[in-house]
């Protein structure tokens, strides 16, 4: 009978002890799940990038393209032409020989995304454009292409409502430079 008093006064002293405990623990789960959850609101943008050819410190030519983009998200402009290159010729068993082709994408790809950084956002760039040279280019009595291509990339802390440069290349064939420029404008 004492063991049976001894044991059960044990029992009932380690409950109450671990009582309290476990009330405090399912109260903190009852106010986490009860306070609602921060949910940061969308905020959209519009980029205004701006491809700029300069001639002695003048713009001589501006391609302009436009994308909306959220914060966490990238997204992509791309336009161009897939080109047909002769990459090889297999002779035929009669007749002409038969050329195969490899298909170059030539035209203007700008890639940007915007990342949160801290309390403040960060917007990288990627921007390439590319095109023939009809004019240069035959090779051993074949006619090849040319590719002239110019890749600007950067990334900068967010800025919005102002220009900003992100990046800018002089052409070694002659005294023109490139530069990708964009501009910011928060949409709500």
């Amino acid at each position: 009978m004492r063991k049976t008093i001894a044991v059960l006064i044990t029992v009932m002293s380690v409950g109450l002890w671990l009582a309290p405990k476990s009330a405090q623990a399912q109260e903190a789960s009852k106010e986490s799940n009860s306070a609602p959850a921060k949910v940061k609101p969308i905020e959209p943008y519009r980029l205004d990038f701006s491809f700029n050819e300069i001639l002695d410190g003048k713009i001589v030519n501006t391609r302009r393209y436009s994308m909306s983009l959220t914060a966490s998200n990238s997204d992509e402009i791309k336009i161009g032409t897939r080109v047909p290159v002769a990459v090889s010729v297999t002779p035929a068993s009669h007749g002409d020989p038969v050329p195969a082709f490899q298909y170059l994408d030539v035209g203007t790809n700008i890639w940007a995304q915007l990342r949160e950084h801290g309390d403040d956002l960060m917007l990288v760039v990627k921007g390439d454009v590319s095109n023939l040279d009809v004019d240069a280019g035959e090779h051993a009595g074949i006619s090849a292409p040319v590719v002239r291509q110019i890749k600007l990339s950067g990334d900068t802390l967010l800025v919005v409502g102002k220009p900003i440069v992100i990046g800018s290349a002089d052409d070694p064939s002659s005294k023109r430079q490139f530069q990708l420029e964009v501009t910011v404008t928060k949409l709500r």
